[in-house]
């Protein structure tokens, strides 16, 4: 059996990350996690929110090692995970039968260009319902500037893989947000300069 993939991130920022969800979502019944990555914040969170269905997804390249995650927990509230690109028009190719009225994704948007991220605010305003939740996690600037030197120093780095990149701007997110119906609801400092932008679906 090959090795679960394993990110040390997930480990430091994980207990983090659930103080501020785990009240948002304590009335919630499913959320759709885009952007699972190693499936390592799927099984913590599905663990610490057992009342939750927590649906993994990814690019398909990435969903073997979320398996190995997820077959290992065998939690009841981890279903198998769903390949979703978000450039794709047709996602998510989820089920009715299930009332999803919340979206995570951690670490994703500086890794997404411009239209991937056009393209994740737009499902999620299409999808969500009114009411339903959309947390984001990762690092953002403000009024253009970078909030650390080791942001500055991690956007060269992403840039440097992939000139389409990199840290966004939180006033560009928060515009493409508010066109989809998605009204931002808190902005949460976290640590290692990173935030979760918590928006809401309007009705």
């Amino acid at each position: 059996m090959p090795d679960k993939p394993y990110s040390e991130s997930c480990e430091q920022n994980r207990e983090p990350i659930l103080s501020v969800i785990k009240p948002i979502l304590a009335a919630k019944s499913h959320v759709l996690e885009i952007g699972s990555g190693t499936g390592q914040h799927a099984v913590y969170f599905a663990r610490e929110m057992p009342h939750l269905r927590w649906q993994c997804s990814d690019r398909v390249s990435a969903l073997e090692g979320i398996r190995l995650w997820l077959n290992e927990a065998a939690l009841a509230n981890l279903p198998p995970p769903l390949a979703l690109d978000v450039t794709d028009e047709r996602w998510p190719p989820l089920s009715s039968q299930w009332p999803l009225d919340a979206i995570f994704t951690a670490n994703s948007v500086h890794i997404m260009n411009h239209y991937e991220l056009l393209q994740l605010l737009r499902g999620a305003g299409r999808l969500l319902p009114p009411g339903g939740d959309l947390l984001i996690y990762g690092p953002f600037n403000y009024h253009g500037s970078f909030s650390s030197d080791s942001n500055e120093r991690f956007d060269h780095w992403l840039k440097s893989r992939d000139p389409h990149s990199g840290i966004k701007d939180f006033e560009m997110v928060n515009t493409l947000a508010q066109a989809n119906r998605l009204q931002l609801s808190a902005d949460y400092a976290m640590p290692a300069n990173n935030r979760i932008l918590h928006f809401i679906r309007q009705f």
